[in-house]
């Protein structure tokens, strides 16, 4: 999801998931692990009242655009000497740094390459556990791991935003416990008409504009609903 302003600074979350050549992350550890690390990021107290407070807003101000780059041996050492956050999730490791300017890349972030990051699960996706915070993918749409990535970012910060306070508490209590996985084409229907949150992508890569990437099925958001009749 991409939300214009105006002519503001165009800022973009740099996260940098490391890919070892010998071992990399299965897809959809990768997937999880970056919606956590968003989570992670909006709930540090650099970016909620801090050092980082000032890029956070600007970069909520115009979109909450997401690139997300990979690395690995040298440079994945030379990403982590930067400030951030590193989050893991089983296979997968990822850290995730304050907004930049999209003209203004740290060069150990600007050199590391985009493109390219193919991913695979060796083995299906386990059952979720009930009441488990789901973000379901588009069964219809190709995507990269890098670009499934961002958009599973931005599905756990929309259901962030949704959420009331004391449900965000608990989740980030839980250490934001949740699943990515790719909806059937019938619930997934469903799904887009429910309310929750839906990611419309702005179509600058691989999909078409609006094109709707996930849904973040959350647990509280849809007892919400229920509560006010939706």
């Amino acid at each position: 999801m991409d939300v214009c302003a105006g002519e503001a600074p165009q800022y973009a979350l740099p996260l940098v998931v490391r890919v070892e050549r010998a071992a990399p992350p299965a897809r959809t550890d990768a997937l999880e692990c970056a919606a956590r690390a968003v989570l992670f990021f909006l709930t540090d107290p650099r970016a909620v009242d801090g050092e980082w407070t000032a890029a956070v807003r600007g970069w909520e101000a115009d979109r909450i655009r997401k690139v997300v780059r990979r690395a690995r041996g040298a440079a994945w050492r030379r990403a982590l000497a930067l400030p951030g956050i590193t989050v893991a999730r089983r296979t997968a490791e990822i850290r995730v740094y304050p907004p930049v300017l999209l003209d203004e890349w740290p060069p150990d972030l600007a050199r590391l390459q985009v493109s390219g990051t193919e991913l695979e699960d060796p083995l299906p996706p386990g059952e979720i556990p009930a009441g488990t915070p789901v973000l379901w993918l588009n069964p219809e749409l190709a995507m990269t791991a890098g670009k499934a990535m961002a958009q599973a970012g931005h599905a756990a910060q929309l259901a962030w935003w949704w959420l009331e306070p004391r449900d965000r508490s608990e989740w980030k209590a839980n250490d934001f416990h949740l699943a990515v996985r790719t909806a059937a084409p019938e619930p997934w229907a469903r799904l887009v008409a429910s309310g929750l949150p839906v990611v419309r992508d702005r179509g600058f890569t691989e999909v078409a504009p609006g094109s709707c990437t996930v849904v973040a099925d959350v647990p509280a958001l849809r007892r919400g609903r229920s509560a006010a009749g939706g």
